[in-house]
């Protein structure tokens, strides 16, 4: 049997109307929303189905908000798939901390409040130095390295051989472009963030998220996870605290992350949450790779009895 992946979506897979459908056809799923409500102290359902966007879009919205619709989503799928066997779970920067509840390290009203005040960190960190970020499509990694080390820019993200994100200051990013062009990307786009995220710029974030992940319970994963910052499975629970940390300024390695699982005999991934990002790179990785996506109640129809 092929071996299943579970992978959950980071912040910018947030949509208004997420989540909806689920809750109003499951109890199970109200609960969750209601439990996240209570948990956070305002109405995630509300922001959820309703939005706006620009409030959708905050970092303290949105990546507890992508957490609980993705947990939601894969709980539904452990109803609809009793006897599913996760052989691997993992998923894009805020994703990770679906991946590692899904796994068991973590309780889930613990993991939103993580979620919440990184976000809020993050959101506070952008503010206090205003930054930028810039997909490239096309350039290899020592060719963007170059650019880098010329623009003062960072590698932010290796999401699939032929995207990778840069991020840093205005002025950095600014520089970055013209010299990936030069380089021979075929593209260049500057991406609807509120700073520049893992990079440099958000060490205060890191260093106070540290803080208070010091104070939560971890347990050891039930089935492999993947590190976005060194694309392997994360160890015990203290190697996992400072993993996350340092996964607020470290490049996530995403390419690395499936890389690994294709190795482990993974051949098929289900993306639980809003969007189809991660489905989309990974078939960019891995294209033998079997993929599902449960973005919506409806979703599940499509994913195979036997996993």
């Amino acid at each position: 049997m092929t071996a299943t992946a579970v992978v959950f979506p980071g912040q910018g897979a947030q949509a208004p109307g997420m989540g909806r459908d689920f809750a109003e056809a499951s109890a199970e799923a109200k609960a969750l929303f209601d439990r996240a409500s209570a948990a956070l102290g305002w109405d995630l359902a509300r922001v959820c189905f309703e939005g706006p966007a620009e409030e959708l879009t905050k970092s303290d919205r949105a990546q507890p908000a992508i957490f609980v619709v993705s947990v939601i989503a894969f709980e539904a799928l452990r109803r609809a798939r009793p006897g599913a066997v996760f052989s691997a779970a993992a998923g894009l920067s805020s994703g990770e901390w679906a991946a590692l509840y899904a796994a068991g390290v973590l309780e889930f009203e613990d993991a939103l409040r993580v979620l919440e005040a990184r976000g809020r960190f993050m959101q506070e960190a952008c503010q206090a130095r205003p930054g930028a970020m810039l997909s490239v499509i096309g350039l290899d990694r020592a060719a963007l390295e170059r650019v880098c080390a010329e623009s003062g820019a960072e590698i932010a993200n290796l999401n699939s051989p032929e995207q990778t994100v840069l991020s840093g200051t205005r002025e950095a990013i600014a520089a970055a472009e013209p010299l990936a062009s030069a380089a021979g990307a075929r593209k260049c786009i500057r991406l609807n963030v509120a700073g520049a995220f893992h990079s440099s710029l958000m060490q205060p974030a890191a260093d106070r998220l540290r803080e208070v992940l010091a104070g939560v319970p971890f347990r050891a994963p039930a089935f492999p996870v993947l590190s976005n910052v060194t694309g392997r499975p994360h160890g015990g629970p203290d190697e996992i605290r400072e993993a996350m940390a340092r996964q607020v300024t470290g490049s996530v390695r995403w390419v690395d992350d499936v890389e690994w699982m294709r190795a482990a005999g993974v051949g098929r991934y289900i993306e639980c949450g809003p969007g189809r990002v991660l489905t989309g790179l990974i078939k960019r990785i891995d294209k033998t790779a079997a993929l599902n996506n449960i973005a919506a109640l409806s979703d599940l129809q499509g994913v195979p009895e036997t996993l």
